[in-house]
């Protein structure tokens, strides 16, 4: 099977390819630290050899709970939040086709719920349930977390309703902690069908654990194909592979050696439009990994070419301030030719006879060239096609380029201080149980 690669060659407008290779030295040491364990967060590393540890145990028993709910269900609701549903959606996304929800399937539909506190959306979700047959996958660590946690209340409480408790506990999977948490004790208590998020694999490194493979199986797809494709990804990211053969030390240096001329946003691109939850995915990773300390690169993402029509324009003529990286799929699933018109009012008649992703090609070529030409660095990364085994090589490189990435600029990859901030306001206002001391003061500034 052929791996991902990476061309680092449009970028030398704004780094030399020698300058990136001056970072080999401290990529080794930063592979090395997360191989060995001695780096920041080490207690968070257990992603790392997931697709070489996962048993075949694990994927036998993930296969026939998602053979049991597909026999009885139309729908499953995901509820998580963060990792706990972009890496399972990503995927799923990426790999369903693009009508699927207006045709009949084999498989449950997945839908998800928990991402947010909207009411209107859990609502209009209800409403679409009541003539469905449905179960539900909740994912927590803690069981605490305020959005899934209102959303399997509710969804909990329907399923109830609807099938009485004890059908409802058939129908429900529950993935959280091993021992512990407010999930775990419902689980217990309730007899559901339990998976392990493992202690030392954070939300956003989740996806290759039963975080992101119970979802993604119950949709359909081939979770082993996965795992093989992110287990040839460890394999080809290891410490012992020279750097210029080791795709995730190049990207990663490349994209600090960018940073340091200036370069502050990187904007991930496709011109595949089932990638566009996977670019949710990547920035989450790299956005809660990186953005530490007033440091690290914004992460943003575009979806062309329909993005060519409005945020083109700014990242051909706007601030320089920077770079791009573009997913590309070397071939399509299809192959649907241009047909001929006699009338040609078009104009198009010239590209009769060939394939639609010819000329999206050409179109991923001419937006790169021009780019290029407007100083904008392009680092292309390219899969040979969109399928199981690439999605997991795609996966295991940016999980692995990451930390590494992170490293270099002395950050720990695996906490998220930042994002309590909202939470204890959140809590303060609503005048939750502990929180008095904090809700007098928030009053005080609103």
């Amino acid at each position: 099977m052929e791996n991902l690669t990476i061309n680092i060659d449009k970028i030398s407008g704004a780094v030399s390819r020698d300058t990136v290779f001056l970072h080999e030295n401290d990529c080794k040491r930063n592979i090395l630290s997360l191989e060995n364990k001695t780096g920041a967060g080490n207690d968070f590393m257990g992603w790392l050899n997931l697709p070489s540890s996962t048993t075949e145990e694990l994927l036998t028993d993930i296969e026939s709970t998602s053979d049991k709910l597909s026999q009885k269900l139309d729908i499953m609701i995901v509820i998580g939040i963060g990792g706990s549903y972009l890496g399972a959606k990503s995927v799923i996304e990426a790999l369903s086709g693009s009508f699927d929800f207006l045709k009949k399937k084999k498989h449950p539909q997945v839908l998800f719920a928990g991402q947010n506190i909207g009411e209107d959306y859990l609502v209009e979700l209800l409403e679409v349930l009541k003539d469905k047959s449905f179960g539900i996958t909740v994912i927590s660590k803690s069981g605490t977390t305020t959005e899934p946690a209102l959303a399997f209340r509710v969804l909990k409480h329907a399923l109830e309703e609807k099938y009485g408790k004890a059908e409802a506990k058939n129908r429900i999977v529950a993935i959280t902690d091993k021992a512990k948490g407010a999930l775990k004790q419902l689980s217990d208590n309730e007899g559901y069908k339990t998976y392990i998020i493992p202690d030392d694999v954070g939300g956003r490194y989740s996806v290759l654990t039963p975080v992101g493979l119970v979802p993604i199986a119950v949709a359909g797809f081939d979770i082993r194909q996965l795992i093989a494709g992110a287990k040839q990804m460890e394999t080809a990211t290891g410490s012992d592979v020279p750097f210029e053969n080791n795709p995730a030390s190049v990207y990663a240096a490349a994209r600090n050696a960018l940073y340091k001329q200036g370069k502050k946003i990187e904007i991930l691109s496709n011109f595949n439009p089932k990638l566009q939850y996977f670019a949710e995915w990547w920035k989450q990773l790299f956005g809660e990994s990186e953005g530490k300390s007033g440091k690290g690169i914004f992460p943003a993402s575009t979806n062309f070419t329909t993005d060519l029509h409005s945020m083109g324009q700014y990242i051909q003529d706007g601030p320089r301030h920077l770079f791009e990286t573009i997913i590309s799929v070397k071939s399509t699933d299809n192959e649907l030719l241009i047909p001929e018109d006699e009338a040609n009012l078009d104009k198009l008649n010239y590209l009769s006879g060939k394939k639609i992703d010819y000329v999206n090609k050409m179109a991923e070529l001419g937006t790169t060239l021009a780019h290029v030409d407007g100083g904008v660095p392009v680092i292309k990364i390219e899969i040979p096609k969109l399928d199981e085994f690439y999605l997991g090589q795609l996966i295991y490189f940016f999980e692995k380029a990451c930390p590494i990435s992170a490293y270099m600029l002395n950050i720990n990859p695996f906490d998220q201080e930042g994002v309590e901030a909202y939470k204890s306001n959140m809590f303060a206002l609503l005048e939750k149980p502990g929180f008095e001391e904090a809700t007098k003061l928030i009053k005080t500034k609103i």
